[in-house]
This record gives structure tokens, sequence and C-alpha cells, in this order.
């Protein structure tokens, strides 16, 4: 199996995230970039403000390494407006993949209308653009039952919305990778939350976000039937090594 084909390889670290300055970390983030298009990651999944930064070094390598980019990051809780302007702008900037962070907090408050009508109106900018529109709905912040509903409800609201033809371009999430939990217990894909993801998203496609740390865990992941895998060890995964990144 070629894991790289699923991998998105991702750095999403704010300078202040990584202690660093501006300028430093712009220089981890053209790393990444570079490594993907050497490695032939799938993609490469960045901030926003990247964007263009990726697309140039992309084009001039004329790679076919695929743009990802966060929208609501990480939090989840950004307005409609404030997520469509993000998804609007990265567009612009040449990204192929939307990754919107689903309300989770207004999910599990109840507010069902809320989250019904941002994954609707996100999913349609996308998709009339052509992109591929991926919903994380921040595993570790949810029970299983949570889960299961708004795998669910994504579901639900892409099929009802949107032709077959566009199933295979809207994807459920497991995590944004920056999720604090307590305990040391995991904030990104597990086995058994990724199966109540497939077994409640299908036909969507489900992408395995954060705690997939070496390649026997990636084929697994492969096995299981999601269809991308997201990390910020790539390389080190394909290489056979364990990654030694939480995400």
């Amino acid at each position: 199996m070629n894991i790289k084909h699923y991998l998105d390889s991702t750095y999403l670290k704010t300078p202040e995230q990584a202690g660093l300055s501006v300028a430093e970390n712009t220089k981890i983030v053209q790393g990444f970039i570079q490594e993907a298009i050497d490695e032939g990651f799938k993609l490469i999944m960045i901030r926003p403000d990247k964007v263009k930064l990726a697309k140039k070094m992309i084009t001039d390598a004329n790679s076919p390494v695929t743009i990802g980019t966060v929208i609501g990051f990480h939090e989840g809780t950004y307005s409609l407006q404030e997520k469509l302007t993000q998804a609007q702008q990265a567009i612009e900037d040449g990204a192929d993949d939307l990754d919107y962070v689903c309300n989770y907090e207004a999910f599990k408050r109840g507010a069902i209308d809320l989250v019904k009508n941002e994954i609707l109106e996100g999913t349609k900018l996308g998709l009339a653009h052509h992109k591929i529109v991926k919903w994380i709905i921040e595993v570790a912040a949810l029970n299983a039952d949570q889960i299961i509903q708004l795998s669910t409800l994504i579901k639900n609201v892409v099929m009802s919305n949107f032709k077959e033809d566009n199933y295979a371009s809207v994807f459920v999430k497991s995590s944004t990778g920056f999720y604090k939990t307590e305990n040391g217990l995991p904030n990104g894909a597990t086995v058994p939350t990724i199966i109540m993801m497939l077994e409640n998203a299908s036909p969507l496609p489900v992408k395995a976000a954060g705690g997939v740390k070496t390649y026997d865990e990636a084929v697994e992941m492969v096995r299981l039937g999601v269809k991308r895998i997201g990390t910020s060890s790539a390389k080190a995964i394909a290489n056979g090594e364990t990654a030694s990144s939480d995400y």
C-alpha cells in the first residue's frame, strides 16, 4: 500500500503556539510544503494565511500535491459569516480542500438548526467552487452518542441537499489536533471513534486526524475505510518510523 496517497501532511501552529518568530514559523511551513512536494503526499494542510505561499511553491514545482486549509479553527465557534468569509478567501488564494471546524459546542447545547445551517452553507460554498469540504467534529470533545449523532447529522444534511455525485467530496473528520484533554486521554482518531464515524457518516468519506503515529496504524485506518489521514509526521509514518508528534 502506498500510504503517501492517503496522507495530508499538516502544520497548523501559529508562531505563538510554536514559540517562534513569524519568520521562523514561516520557514517551518515552507519546509513542510517542500517535503510534501518531494515525498508526493496527497495534500499539504496549512493555515489560511499560508495558502498563497503553498500555491506558489507547488505551482513552481509543477507538483500534483493539493492544498488544504482550516476554517473556523480551532474552536469552531466562529459565526457562519466568519467561516464563509474565511473559506471564500482561501478559495481565492488557491486552496483545494476546506476543513471547517463544526460548531460542536453549539451542537452539544442543542442548537441543531445553527449547526445544520453552517454545514449546508459551508458545503454549498465549497462544492460550488469544486472544492473538497471536510467537517471536523472534534471527537475528544464528544461522547460516543454525540459522535454518532453529529456524524449522522452531517450525512443527513449533505444527502438531503446535494446530489450523490457530491458525496465523495464531503468528509467527516475526527479532530483538529488542538483540543486539550485531561489525564492524557487521546485528542484525536482512535479505532473505536473512527468505526463510529464510518458507520454513521457513510456514504460520506471519513478523515482520521490526530493520533495516527505509525505506518501500521495508518494502514489499519485505511483498511477500516478512511480515505484520508491527517498528521504532522507524514514522512516518519511513510518511512515506517513512529511519529514524535501527537498530531
